[in-house]
C-alpha cells in the first residue's frame, strides 16, 4: 500500500476515534467520503467502492467502542439497562440493513450518505437537545428502537449515535449518559453490520486484502489509531462543553456531505 494512503488512514483513525469519544457518534460520518477518495486511489470499482468504504468504517466501531465504552464507563456513564434492551433490535436490523446496503446501487447510496451528512450536519448547527418526553419504552418498543438504529446504521455505516442519543436525551436520560450508552450500543451494531457486510459481497471479485466488502488492510490501520484517540475523546467529553466544537465539526460534515453529493453525480 502507498506510505501516503496508510498515513492518510492512520490520521483519519485518529481523528475519527477522537470525535467518536469527544461527541458520542459513529466515525462513519469522517471515515466513510475520505476512505473513498482512498479507495478509488487504490483501484476499487466505482460502483463498489462507497459500499466497501461503508463496511469498512463500520467494522472499525467494533474496536472505537470497546475502548471509548471503557472509558465511559470508569465515571458510571453508561446505562447498561438501555443498552441491554436495544441490543436484540439492533443485531436484527444491523444484519438486514447490510444486506439492504449491498443491493442499492453504490451511486444511490452514495447519495443517500450525503443527505446523511447533511441532516447530521444541520442538527449540529441547530445545536439545542431535544427535549425529554418520557421514560423508556417496554421490552416491544425498545426492540423495534434498536431495530431502526441498526438498520440505518448499518446501511450509513454508522455507529447509531445520530439516532440513539436523541432517542435516550427524550426519555430522560442526562446527555452524558446518552454519549456513554450510544457508544456501547455501537459494539453490536457494528459487529452484526460487519457479519452482514461479510455476506452480501461473498461473491465479489475485489482488490487482494477484501473479504465480502471488508478492506482488511485499512481496517487495521484505522482501528490501531482510533482506539488510542477514543478513550482520550471520552475523558475530554467530561471536562469540557462541547457546543463550540460540535458546529465546527457540523461545517466540515457539511463540505463532506457536498463532496458525496458531487461524486455519486458524476460517477
Amino acid at each position: 500500500m502507498d506510505p501516503l494512503i496508510v498515513a492518510g488512514l492512520l490520521v483519519l483513525g485518529a481523528f475519527t476515534g477522537f470525535a467518536a469519544g469527544l461527541l458520542g457518534i459513529g466515525g462513519g460520518m469522517l471515515m466513510v467520503p475520505f476512505m473513498t477518495m482512498m479507495l478509488e486511489r487504490i483501484g476499487f470499482p466505482a460502483d463498489q467502492v462507497v459500499k466497501v468504504a461503508i463496511a469498512t468504517s463500520l467494522t472499525t466501531i467494533v474496536f472505537t467502542s470497546m475502548a471509548s465504552v471503557r472509558a465511559h464507563h470508569r465515571r458510571g456513564a453508561v446505562r447498561w439497562d438501555a443498552v441491554r434492551s436495544l441490543a436484540p433490535g439492533i443485531l436484527v436490523g444491523s444484519l438486514i440493513g447490510a444486506q439492504i446496503a449491498g443491493a442499492i446501487p453504490g451511486k444511490a447510496l452514495g447519495l443517500c450518505f450525503g443527505l446523511f451528512l447533511g441532516f447530521s450536519a444541520i442538527k449540529m448547527i441547530r445545536g439545542a437537545p431535544p427535549a425529554a418526553t418520557g421514560t423508556l419504552p417496554g421490552a416491544g418498543g425498545m426492540f423495534a428502537a434498536g431495530s431502526g438504529i441498526g438498520l440505518l446504521s448499518a446501511v450509513l455505516g454508522a455507529g447509531g449515535g445520530f439516532i440513539t442519543v436523541p432517542f435516550l436525551v427524550r426519555r430522560n436520560v442526562t446527555m452524558q449518559q446518552a454519549v456513554a450508552s450510544s457508544a456501547a450500543c455501537g459494539f453490536p451494531i457494528a459487529l452484526a453490520g460487519t457479519l452482514g457486510y461479510v455476506w452480501a459481497g461473498r461473491h465479489l471479485e475485489l482488490p487482494s486484502g477484501t473479504i465480502g466488502y471488508l478492506y482488511l488492510p485499512a481496517l487495521a490501520i484505522i482501528s490501531l489509531a482510533s482506539v488510542i484517540t477514543a478513550p482520550i475523546g471520552a475523558k475530554v467529553a467530561h471536562s469540557i462543553p462541547t457546543a463550540s466544537l460540535k458546529r465546527v465539526f457540523a461545517g466540515l460534515l457539511l463540505a463532506l456531505a457536498v463532496y458525496m453529493f458531487v461524486r455519486s453525480i458524476q460517477s
